[in-house]
C-alpha cells in the first residue's frame, strides 16, 4: 500500500510551475505558484508533506526538473501524457491549476503511466541524435531551397561528374547553351 496520503501535481512550464496538494484523507487541497525553481518548490512540498508524492506530464520540459526534485529528496515521477484519459467536460475549463490538480489526482488513484527517466549519459546521446537529425533536415531544406531559387534564374545544378557518376567532386551547373565547372 502507500505510505503517503498527499499528492503532489505539477504544472509546468518553461517560465512558471503550478503546484496543487490533495491531501487523500482529509480532502485538503492546496495551490501554489513558482518560477521554474525546484528548490522553491521542493520547499513546499516538504512543508506541505515530507513524504508527498510529486507528477508532471512528459514533455518539452524534460527531465530535469524531476532530476533536480529527486537530488533535493522529493518523491517525483514523470507522467506519460498520452496514457492520462481527460474527461471531455475538463476540456472546457482548461487551465494550469486544473491541470495540476488533475495530475494529483490521477497519482493518488494510481491512473498515471510513469515515464522512464534517463541517465545523463543516455539522455546526452539522445540530444547529440537529435541535433544530427535536425542538421541533416536543415542540409536538405537548404539544398532544396537554394536548388529551386537558382533553377528560377535559369540555373540546373546536376550531381553528376562530367561521366556520369553520382557524388560529384566538381558540381556542374547547367546554363542555357551548355555546361560549366563550378567556378
Amino acid at each position: 500500500m502507500l505510505d503517503t496520503a498527499t499528492f503532489v501535481g505539477l504544472d509546468v512550464h518553461a517560465r512558471s510551475i503550478k503546484a496543487v496538494s490533495l491531501d487523500v484523507m482529509t480532502g485538503e487541497v492546496r495551490c501554489a505558484t513558482f518560477g521554474y525553481d525546484a528548490g522553491a518548490v521542493a520547499a513546499w512540498v516538504r512543508s506541505v508533506d515530507p513524504r508527498a508524492r510529486c507528477v508532471y506530464e512528459s514533455g518539452v520540459t524534460g527531465f530535469d526538473l524531476q532530476k533536480r526534485l529527486s537530488g533535493l529528496g522529493v518523491d517525483c515521477v514523470v507522467g506519460a501524457v498520452s496514457k492520462m484519459i481527460k474527461p471531455s467536460a475538463d476540456r472546457r475549463r482548461k487551465n494550469d491549476r486544473n491541470d495540476a490538480e488533475f495530475l494529483a489526482r490521477m497519482l493518488s488513484v494510481g491512473n498515471v503511466v510513469e515515464v522512464w527517466v534517463p541517465d545523463d549519459e543516455c539522455e546526452a546521446a539522445r540530444d547529440l541524435t537529435r541535433a544530427l537529425e535536425d542538421a541533416r533536415d536543415d542540409l536538405s531544406r537548404s539544398k532544396q531551397r537554394l536548388s529551386k531559387f537558382l533553377l528560377r534564374h535559369g540555373l540546373v545544378f546536376d550531381e553528376r561528374t562530367p561521366t556520369g557518376r553520382s557524388g560529384l567532386a566538381t558540381p556542374i551547373w547547367t546554363i542555357p547553351g551548355g555546361t560549366a565547372p563550378l567556378p
